[in-house]
């Protein structure tokens, strides 16, 4: 209990040191979006390659891949059904901010740390279905919700899936364990080098590009999505957990998973669809704490 309590709290104390800096001036708002593409498309990339190092990919085990996908699936059904009489844009908004789950960024530093190479390579299964919903999945259900007119986007969508680096590195890295071939042992040196600074940076980043301002009015916005996220979460994490048949250490990693938080795309594609991009940092931030609460207490559960 003691030993994950101290390295939860070094996590928090980094995201606390990256709002400092921040404040301080240091850090500036914008540069976010640098760290964001330091994270991403080398260290997170980097993480994934050593998950998959040494492990023998079962073809069951793709399970978790579905998985991912269709808790994104669900989410987006439940945050547009939530919200059909609210209007388009704050249906669309939802949509975007509900779906995903931030697991690069926030969920696989903690499986790196406490469930050991099996359960970091669930969440990497996971992560690849999990991947086509928030880097475009999402963003296409919610342009096409707010425009209602024209075909479903699913060519833009496939451009944008085929452009991020993290999910073809899934796709690559999965056909290669399928197919039992091994990347050269200099080659998994030199990723594991980098993705030990995959937990550092993206809890960092997180901390740079923290922000809780709202209205009291756009505070009942953010509770309904985040009622939604986590009522969800919440009920699939016990029903993994108590009554799926796999090993302890998928059901754990399945456990953390579902408590998540909102995927740290969110802001960018309610961007993109000229929505409110504040309010969404701010969705994001409170799904961050509450995910923290959820995960260190879950941890010291089931382990």
């Amino acid at each position: 209990m003691e030993a994950i309590l101290t390295r939860a709290g070094c996590f928090v104390g980094l995201i606390v040191m990256g709002c400092l800096l921040r404040r301080v001036g240091f850090f500036k708002q914008e540069d976010f979006a640098l760290l964001s593409k330091i994270v991403i498309k080398i260290t997170l990339t980097a993480a994934i390659v050593v998950s998959f190092a040494g492990n023998t990919l079962d073809g069951s085990m793709l399970v978790l891949t579905l998985m991912g996908f269709s808790f994104g699936v669900l989410l987006i059904a439940a945050a547009w059904l939530l919200n059909r009489r609210a209007g388009r844009e704050t249906q669309a908004f939802a949509i975007v901010n509900t779906a995903g789950c931030n697991i690069g960024n926030f969920v696989l530093p903690f499986a790196q740390t406490f469930l050991g190479p099996i359960g970091t390579m669930a969440v990497s299964l996971f992560d690849a279905g999990n991947s086509v919903i928030c880097l475009g999945g999402a963003y296409g259900v919610a342009s096409f919700v707010k425009e209602r007119e024209g075909q479903f986007p699913v060519r833009p969508i496939l451009k944008a899936m085929s452009r991020s680096v993290p999910l073809m590195t899934y796709v690559v890295m999965t056909v290669l364990s399928a197919l039992h071939l091994a990347l050269p042992g200099l080659v998994l040196e030199y990723a594991s080098i980098v993705a030990n600074a995959n937990a550092f940076l993206a809890m960092l980043m997180i901390g740079v590009g923290f922000r809780m301002d709202c209205s009291r009015e756009q505070l009942a916005s953010v509770a309904k999505i985040l009622l939604v996220r986590y009522g969800l979460g919440i009920a699939f994490a016990v029903l993994a957990y108590q009554l799926l048949p796999f090993p302890a250490e998928y059901r754990q990693a399945l456990v953390i998973l579902f408590l998540s938080p909102v995927a740290s795309a969110a802001p960018a594609f309610t961007a993109q669809l000229k929505s409110d991009y504040g309010l969404s940092c701010t969705v994001n931030s409170f799904s961050i704490v509450i995910s923290i609460a959820l995960i260190v207490s879950s941890l010291l559960v089931i382990l």
